[in-house]
């Protein structure tokens, strides 16, 4: 495994930040730098994500979280199936007065979160250890996930946390036509994003689904 500096992997963090047209404060930047070591430091004892390269971290973990900022819209939003905190903890980070709650039943991955939270100071960022069938909170504006079941299981699982007129963010990679025909009755597919995400390989859509 490659050795990179702090200030190539910053160099690479901006580069990609400014590829997807985004204008985040240099405090932000840092946040997400803090993040990204504390990352890195933990996945050696507790295997928090198989991605084991600092560069191959900033691009498919940080930048592929931050594609989605220009979509996250409502007074609240649970990132769901959120492992080491993807992409709940860069949302987190970029819109400090937003109410984000992550889930992730796997307590290790959420002991990282809290650690990251008390680091960095994200007083906006709630994070909850248990599986989502358990989960009854007020609803969400928005419900996300990255990678986490097919948009069938996703919505079955998290139906509950979504508001009447909340919708349901699936990041996926290549367009998930199969699953978008076995949706549950009552819900559509409200808009698709095709995401450029830089520095990774293959396609990234965000599907927008919601109540019909």
């Amino acid at each position: 495994m490659h050795q990179f500096t702090e200030q190539q992997l910053e160099a690479a963090l901006k580069r990609g930040i400014s590829e997807l047209d985004l204008e985040l404060s240099d405090e932000k930047i840092e946040k997400l730098i803090r993040y990204l070591n504390l990352l890195i430091k933990w996945n050696k004892a507790y295997n928090l994500t198989a991605v084991r390269d600092p560069m191959e971290m900033v691009t498919r973990h940080l930048i592929d979280s931050l594609s989605v900022v220009p979509y996250i819209k409502g007074a609240r939003i649970i990132d769901v199936g959120s492992g080491p905190g993807l992409p709940g903890i860069p949302l987190a980070i970029c819109y400090p007065q937003l109410p984000v709650t992550t889930l992730d039943s796997n307590g290790k991955k959420t002991r990282f979160q809290v650690q990251v939270k008390s680091e960095l100071n994200l007083e906006n960022l709630t994070i909850i250890n248990d599986r989502v069938e358990n989960c009854d909170f007020e609803p969400f504006d928005q419900v996300i996930s990255r990678a986490f079941a097919s948009l069938q299981d996703m919505i079955n699982w998290t139906h509950q946390l979504c508001s009447e007129d909340g919708v349901f963010l699936a990041m996926k990679g290549l367009y998930p036509q199969e699953e978008l025909s076995a949706l549950p009755d009552g819900y559509e597919l409200k808009i698709c994003h095709r995401l450029n995400v830089p520095g990774t390989e293959g396609e990234r859509h965000l599907l927008v689904l919601g109540r019909r």
